[in-house]
């Protein structure tokens, strides 16, 4: 056992992923008061305890900003309380898109969102497939970058053998800054690999250019890291059954599912989605195709490695 008493606290973006890593922790939640005064400022307050203690928050930052904000303040608090150490377990990191200067009079918003939890105590940093792995180079705490392919291969690698017994399966990558993603999924489920060239014309717009790959009678994943407005995913789906494609499964970690996602993902040109729960998805009912994932186990199994002071590299073997 570590030296110190694990002690796991859920912020309000996703309680409920944040009880079954608890639940695999063999922990329960933390004593935690979060309340907002009448004007929207947020109040945070720990219930218990935590001098000397190993404490990790469960937060993901997507929108809205209000979980960027209690993020902070959970952390400062937990410094205040002089916790032994603080660990900030956020399945989903918001604003990593944006990760680089690639144009004028832009800020670099990931750098931005690191210095905020660096410069509030966090300790260590635990996350699910960032946008770019250079953002753990923003921070200079230890970041722990878990991969999704942990959660989604071994119901993908089912899933393809419910549907076809031959070697007519191809991953398809809806752009370009995905390929090393698609090659890992390629390689780990025995299957062919294609692309798809496209240009973005502006946020969230994009159009296709050409197709790389054999996709004629293929049963075809299109994998990425996340789905915003599922613009991107769409198109590819469509390309692929153009291409002649039996059918179309859509897998990715982050379900930001914004604007007009699910009616998007709803069209006939998509067969199955699978996302894992990084976000809170409770709100959506009506999309019958789509299966959510949970990736409890494999927070859970990080948290009790890292109080317990073992490997968290250990876990990525599984898929390198």
């Amino acid at each position: 056992m570590g030296k110190y008493v694990k002690k796991i606290f859920a912020g309000s973006s996703n309680p409920a992923l944040a009880k079954k890593i608890a639940d695999g922790c063999g922990t329960p939640l933390g004593d935690i008061t979060i309340e907002k005064f009448s004007d929207g400022e947020l109040w945070v307050k720990y219930e218990e305890n935590l001098r000397g203690n190993d404490v990790f928050i469960i937060q993901s930052t997507n929108a809205p900003a209000d979980h960027i904000v209690e993020l902070a303040l959970l952390i400062d608090a937990a410094k205040r309380a002089s916790a032994q150490s603080i660990n900030v377990v956020m399945p989903y990191f918001g604003y990593s898109r944006q990760d680089r200067k690639d144009e004028p009079r832009v800020p670099i918003s990931a750098k931005v969102m690191m210095d905020i939890f660096i410069k509030a105590g966090a300790d260590r940093i635990v996350t699910m497939d960032l946008h770019s792995t250079q953002i753990q180079g923003f921070s200079s705490k230890p970041v722990d970058n878990i991969y999704g392919s942990l959660v989604l291969m071994p119901e993908l690698e089912l899933h393809f053998k419910k549907i076809s017994s031959t070697d007519n399966l191809t991953v398809l990558i809806p752009d370009m800054g995905s390929s090393k993603l698609g090659q890992s999924y390629a390689k780990g489920l025995g299957m062919s690999f294609a692309l798809i060239d496209k240009r973005r014309n502006a946020h969230n717009q994009s159009e296709v250019v050409s197709v790389v790959g054999e996709l004629e009678n293929q049963h075809v994943l299109i994998i990425d890291d996340m789905i915003d407005t599922a613009g991107t995913i769409s198109n590819a789906a469509q390309v692929a059954k153009d291409k002649g494609a039996l059918s179309v499964t859509v897998a990715a970690t982050h379900g930001i599912l914004s604007a007009n996602a699910i009616e998007r993902l709803s069209n006939d040109t998509i067969d199955h989605i699978f996302i894992t729960d990084t976000i809170d998805m409770s709100h959506i009912k009506d999309c019958s195709k789509l299966k959510t994932i949970s990736s409890a186990k494999i927070f859970a199994e990080t948290i009790n490695r890292i109080h317990n002071g073992e490997s968290v590299s250990q876990l990525f073997r599984k898929v390198t």
